[in-house]
C-alpha cells in the first residue's frame, strides 16, 4: 500500500517554517525550501497535529507561536472534542486537534498521528484517483471526507471538499497560485486534478 512520506512547504523564508517544524518537532516530517509559485489566500490543504488531550494542543500552540507562528482560531472545546488552529509565516495551516475534552495525565509535545488534509474539487473522484495508486481507504463519508491508511508510520492522507477544508481551518476558501507543497511518497511521481505536485521517494526534509 501506498503512503506519504515527507512534506516539503516552499516558502519566501524557509528558516521561518523550519522554526515552526522544529518547535512542533515535526522536523524529520516536515520541512521547507526556497522557492516555488505565488500563491494567495488559503493554499487549498492543512496539516493536522492529532493529540491525546487538551494540555498538548495548549502545548503545541504555545510552543508554535512562541517560534513564530499566527493564532487563527484560539484553542476551545467543540462538539467532537478540543482544537485550535494557526498558520505558519509561509501561510500553511495548521491545526491542532484531540477528541478528548480533560486531560488524563502530564501535558507534552506528543503528536499521535501528523494528517495533510487536502482541499478538493471532488472527494468521491479523488478518492478513486488515490485508491489507485495503491492507497487504502479506510474511512469515508460520501463526498464529504475520504481518509488513508497510513502504512509507515509517518502522515495520513485525507480528503474534504475546499470550501469545508478551509473551514476546519479557520480560513477564507478564496485562494489561487500553486499550492505550494511537494508531497513525497513512495506511489510514484504525478499531479492530481487539484495540482497537488507528488514527488517519488522524495529525500529526507527539515
Amino acid at each position: 500500500m501506498s503512503s506519504i512520506t515527507s512534506l516539503t512547504i516552499e516558502a519566501a523564508d524557509p528558516a521561518a517554517t523550519t522554526a515552526i517544524c522544529a518547535a512542533l518537532r515535526v522536523s524529520e516530517r516536515i520541512g521547507a525550501r526556497a522557492g516555488g509559485e505565488p500563491s494567495v489566500g488559503f493554499r487549498g490543504f492543512s496539516i493536522s497535529l492529532v493529540v491525546s488531550q487538551p494540555g498538548n494542543v495548549d502545548a503545541l500552540l504555545n510552543a508554535a507561536v512562541e517560534a513564530g507562528a499566527n493564532v487563527v482560531k484560539p484553542a476551545e472545546k467543540s462538539l467532537w472534542g478540543y482544537g485550535a488552529a494557526f498558520q505558519s509565516p509561509d501561510g500553511t495551516s495548521w491545526t491542532l486537534a484531540s477528541s478528548a475534552k480533560k486531560d488524563s495525565g502530564p501535558v507534552s509535545l506528543d503528536i499521535e498521528d501528523i494528517v495533510l488534509l487536502l482541499g478538493v474539487a471532488d472527494v468521491k473522484a479523488s478518492k478513486q484517483f488515490y485508491v489507485e495508486r495503491g492507497f487504502n481507504a479506510t474511512r469515508s463519508f460520501g463526498g464529504k471526507y475520504a481518509e488513508f491508511a497510513d502504512t509507515r508510520g509517518g502522515l495520513t492522507l485525507a480528503l474534504n471538499p475546499r470550501k469545508l477544508a478551509a473551514k476546519n481551518a479557520g480560513v477564507s476558501p478564496d485562494g489561487s497560485g500553486s499550492h505550494r507543497l511537494l508531497i513525497g511518497g513512495d506511489a510514484g511521481s504525478f499531479t492530481d486534478a487539484d495540482g497537488f505536485v507528488w514527488e517519488q521517494a522524495a529525500q529526507r526534509v527539515g
